[in-house]
Order: C-alpha cells, then sequence, then structure tokens
C-alpha cells in the first residue's frame, strides 16, 4: 500500500483542515505498516513536497516542478522493493527547492 501525503503532515502551516486530514493520513500510514509488516505487507508514505508540472525537463516558471513521470518511477521502485529493505516514508522534492529558507 502506498499512500501520497503532503508537507503538512510533518510540519503543519497552511490549512489547518488540510493539514490535520494529511497528519492523519500519515498517522494511519504509520499504524498499518506497524500492524501489516510482520504479515509482508508494504505500507509506505510518500511525502510530496512541491508543484507537479507537465512531463518533461522540470523547469517551471521560476518554480522548480515535480516531473510526474520521475514520481510514477519512485513509486514503481518502492512497490517492488525487496522485503529485506523497505521504505516506510520518502520525500519527493524538486531538485532546486528551496528547502532550508
Amino acid at each position: 500500500m502506498i499512500f501520497t501525503g503532503a508537507t503538512s503532515s510533518v510540519r503543519g502551516g497552511g490549512w489547518l483542515a488540510f493539514s490535520s486530514a494529511k497528519f492523519a493520513l500519515r498517522g494511519l500510514a504509520q499504524s498499518l505498516a506497524r500492524e501489516l509488516w510482520p504479515q509482508g505487507v508494504h505500507v509506505a508514505h510518500v511525502v510530496v513536497d512541491g508543484i507537479i508540472g507537465p512531463a518533461g525537463d522540470g523547469e517551471g516558471e521560476g518554480e522548480p516542478l515535480l516531473d510526474p513521470d520521475r514520481m510514477a518511477e519512485t513509486y514503481w521502485y518502492l512497490a517492488h522493493q525487496h522485503r529485506s529493505a523497505w521504505t516506510l516514508e520518502l520525500d519527493l522534492r524538486p531538485h532546486a527547492e528551496k528547502f532550508f529558507e
């Protein structure tokens, strides 16, 4: 199972209803992972932190964009990970994001 979240699930901010829902989704994913992991079910939560743009070079008008084709490759990788090294949570960010500003 792969759940798609947002940065709001980790650091809040923005709209209260949206952040609360994404926080709850992250908690659900973590709880399901703990419960289902021993049964061989892989549960992952993907934090999407950026604007998803058209497929291509990942460059928007002054704003770095997430390429949907590259995102799909990441989801495919998560879905096919070997059980000896499953990922529980993964952040997807555009390469030129000003993460620490």
